[in-house]
């Protein structure tokens, strides 16, 4: 299993739009002493990420895929949520798939597909 690492800069922004606007859970969050960058692990169905305020953990604008069923009802989930800094649209490819594309608060490129038939 590979686990994608994003850098974050702040954890109140990442938990707002990771775990309340997408879904995800919080699985768990360490931190070495107070005043230390946090580094935590969410996931939502099979998907798992770690997400690091510590520098040099990955680099901002970094991208990932992320295949999944029902691209459309996921869309219909987020659009039905109360976050004012995204509103995206669904995307029919030319390469046959069905696209959700976003980017988070740190510059990260999130893109949900999955294949069309």
């Amino acid at each position: 299993m590979i686990t994608p690492i994003f850098r974050i800069f702040d954890i109140g922004k990442a938990l707002a739009f990771y775990v309340d606007y997408l879904g995800f859970q919080m699985d768990w969050q360490h931190q070495f002493a107070e005043n230390m960058p946090f580094y935590f692990q969410i996931s939502k169905n099979k998907t798992v990420l770690h997400l690091s305020e510590h520098h040099g953990d990955a680099s901002p604008g970094s991208a990932i895929r992320i295949k999944m069923e029902d691209v459309r009802g996921y869309h219909a989930y987020l659009s039905e949520k109360d976050y004012c800094f995204a509103n995206p649209g669904i995307e029919n490819t030319p390469w046959g798939t069905l696209e959700l594309r976003l980017i988070d608060p740190f510059s990260n490129r999130i893109i949900f597909y999955e294949e069309c038939e």
